[in-house]
This record gives C-alpha cells, sequence and structure tokens, in this order.
C-alpha cells in the first residue's frame, strides 16, 4: 500500500463506496438465512429478530429501534461470546448513542432472566444502574427481546422491514465520541 498513487486510492475509495452503499442488501441477505434455530429453542433466530421488531414496530418505536431489534442478535452465529458487541459495531455508524448503547448491552442486561438459573448474578445490570440508557435498555428488553420466543405470534415479515433497514443504512454516518 505504500507504492499506491492517489488515483489508486480514489479508484478503490469509489468501490468502497459502492460497496458500503450495498450494506443493507447484505444485511438482509444474511437475515434471511437465519432460518435454522440453537437447540432447544422454538423459534429460529430470523423468527425470534422478527418478532422482537414487529414487537417495537407495533408500540410506536421510531424506526431506528425496530431495525435495531430486528438486526439486535444479528452477532449470534459468528460471535456467541459476544453477540451484543458484534450486533452494536454494526449498528454503530447509523444510529443514535442511545439505541447503540442499548444494543451493546442488551446480552447482559438479558441475563436477568436467566442468570439465576444457571448460578450466575441477575442482577449483573446493576453496574449500570446510574447511566441514563439503563432504564432504556431494561425496558427493550423487557418489551421485545425476552419475550419474543414465541412460536404463535404473528411477526410482520423481513420484506416489510426492508424499506426501514434501507433508510437506516443509507443515513450518513453519526460520530460517536
Amino acid at each position: 500500500m505504500k507504492h499506491g498513487t492517489k488515483e489508486d486510492y480514489l479508484l478503490l475509495e469509489k468501490h468502497e463506496k459502492d460497496f458500503e452503499r450495498e450494506t443493507a442488501d447484505r444485511i438482509l441477505k444474511y437475515m434471511a438465512s437465519l432460518n435454522s434455530t440453537l437447540e432447544g429453542y422454538q423459534v429460529s433466530r430470523l423468527e425470534h429478530s422478527l418478532q422482537t421488531a414487529t414487537r417495537a414496530f407495533r408500540n410506536g418505536e421510531s424506526e431506528e429501534i425496530v431495525v435495531a431489534a430486528l438486526l439486535h442478535d444479528i452477532g449470534d452465529e459468528l460471535a456467541p461470546m459476544n453477540h451484543s458487541q458484534y450486533a452494536a459495531a454494526v449498528l454503530r455508524p447509523y444510529v443514535s448513542e442511545k439505541t447503540h448503547w442499548i444494543i451493546e448491552k442488551h446480552g447482559l442486561f438479558q441475563t436477568y432472566y436467566s442468570a439465576e438459573h444457571l448460578g450466575g448474578n441477575k442482577n449483573e445490570r446493576e453496574k449500570y444502574k446510574d447511566h441514563k440508557y439503563y432504564q432504556a435498555t431494561i425496558d427493550f428488553c423487557e418489551k421485545y427481546d425476552q419475550s419474543s420466543f414465541d412460536p404463535s405470534y404473528k411477526s410482520m415479515t423481513l420484506k416489510e422491514f426492508e424499506p426501514m433497514v434501507r433508510n437506516i443504512f443509507a443515513r450518513k454516518p453519526f460520530y460517536h465520541h
């Protein structure tokens, strides 16, 4: 790369920008492929994501939160040990600081429902009790995430969320501190 010319880098930048504009397409294609599940769950990863986003949509949440709800577990397969941080990293350039924080921390906050049954501390989230997005993250988990494993719930389709995903990933990137 040290021998690249300005013209070389302008050409690469053009291709990179074209590639970036196709991010929503790649995300939607990936989401559509999540039709399997981890053993023991009653719904696929896609269905869980659709239920979470549908609940947020039907509750009148912003398009940003609806898309974040749809993508909140996008890291499950590729980063099972830090899926929340993975999803938050994908969303970070396109969402507010608040939405980013909610998605980044939702995995830890979700342990509230399971940790005591597995020898953990269900109140691990309390270390963030003074954070300005603490309650918003509790609300996200309670209203949308933890309840979205219901095989009888009627979700919206991925196709219905497609325009929202495209809108969010067409945004000019935010610059967070």
